[in-house]
């Protein structure tokens, strides 16, 4: 087992540092949805590729003819979260594209739900403190937002932000993709 305290990294960086067209399409995705820096883009794609590993070695055992319990488990969490469909399957696992958990961090909600005017700004709001979810303050950027939270992300109640007339208070449009 080892030392809980110590914390160990939770991406993997790519094989091959220097391909230009990689690295071209890793910073439209940090520009498109507001990244800090190519880590957080990272950490997205090390939780997809677990579940996709997951879901190859389920679909090989389904063929053996065996019928694993977990694989119920990992369908459900993924529904729970919002990155599945609720009518999909393991094949559906394997479809899934580094997006579908990008769209389900924090970040991305409050500035879909439209209250923050940028990606930019509402890591800021997050950070500094002024978005609830469910009446509990969150400050991380990179929480991945449940599908029953989404309707419950809010201002935090202690936060100036939080009063009608706030100038730097978006205008509540929801944003849509695209």
């Amino acid at each position: 087992m080892g030392y809980p305290g110590k914390s160990r990294k939770m991406y993997a960086r790519p094989r091959t540092p220097w391909q230009a067209e990689r690295i071209a399409q890793e910073v439209e995705v940090v520009k498109a949805y507001g990244l800090r820096n190519k880590r957080e883009l990272w950490k997205a794609q090390a939780v997809l590729r677990k579940y996709r590993q997951a879901s190859r070695r389920l679909l090989a055992a389904v063929s053996m003819g065996q019928a694993p319990p977990e694989a119920e488990a990992i369908l459900a969490r993924l529904k729970k979260q919002g990155m599945l469909k609720e009518e999909g399957d393991l094949d559906a696992i394997l479809s899934m594209k580094i997006n579908d958990v990008l769209e389900r961090r924090l970040q991305t909600q409050v500035y879909r739900q439209g209250l923050a005017n940028s990606l930019k700004q509402a890591r800021q709001f997050i950070t500094h403190g002024h978005i609830q979810i469910s009446g509990r303050r969150v400050t991380v950027p990179g929480y991945l937002v449940k599908r029953g939270e989404e309707m419950t992300i809010d201002y935090y109640m202690g936060s100036p932000m939080a009063k009608e007339g706030h100038p730097e208070r978006a205008s509540r449009t929801p944003r849509v993709e695209g």
